[in-house]
């Protein structure tokens, strides 16, 4: 399975804000698009469906900037992957040459079933687990401008 740029986009620009310091001034949808180094449109579109989904706040203007929700710091990031990618096969079996296996065809369940496992293991996962060592001090030290290792 390979995720859409939009729900790669949005988990990495969810985990930054995830490290966000509690005495730091909240980052614009700018900042973190450069941080995160994705156009600005795309960063844009991607915070306007996490506001959306009532993970994000944006507020724009003097003391403005991106913030986790609490409901966006306790999200499943399984559950939040289904809703970014939204319904779907990951073959489409009915397409405009319909497949003549489609009525039975074992492939088209087992990868119905691959599917859910990879969303299964995502579930339990939050965006604390995502930004613990090493990801976090590095997203932490990227945000600030810091040279990263390597």
């Amino acid at each position: 399975m390979r995720l859409t740029r939009f729900t790669d986009v949005a988990l990495r620009m969810l985990m930054r804000l995830t490290v966000t310091a509690e005495d730091e001034d909240p980052p614009t949808t700018r900042e973190v698009a450069a941080t995160m180094q994705v156009p600005y449109t795309h960063a844009a579109k991607v915070v306007a469906r996490l506001q959306h989904l009532g993970l994000v706040d944006a507020r724009r203007g003097r003391g403005g900037g991106l913030s986790l929700t609490t409901a966006g710091r306790s999200a499943s990031i399984g559950a939040l992957v289904r809703q970014l990618e939204g319904p779907g096969e990951v073959v489409d079996c009915e397409g405009g040459a319909p497949c003549p296996l489609r009525s039975a065809c074992v492939l088209r369940s087992a990868l119905r079933r691959a599917e859910e496992a990879f969303y299964a293991s995502l579930d339990p996962l939050t965006l604390g687990d995502l930004v613990s060592s090493p990801t976090g001090p590095l997203l932490i030290g990227i945000s600030r401008g810091r040279p990263t290792p390597g």
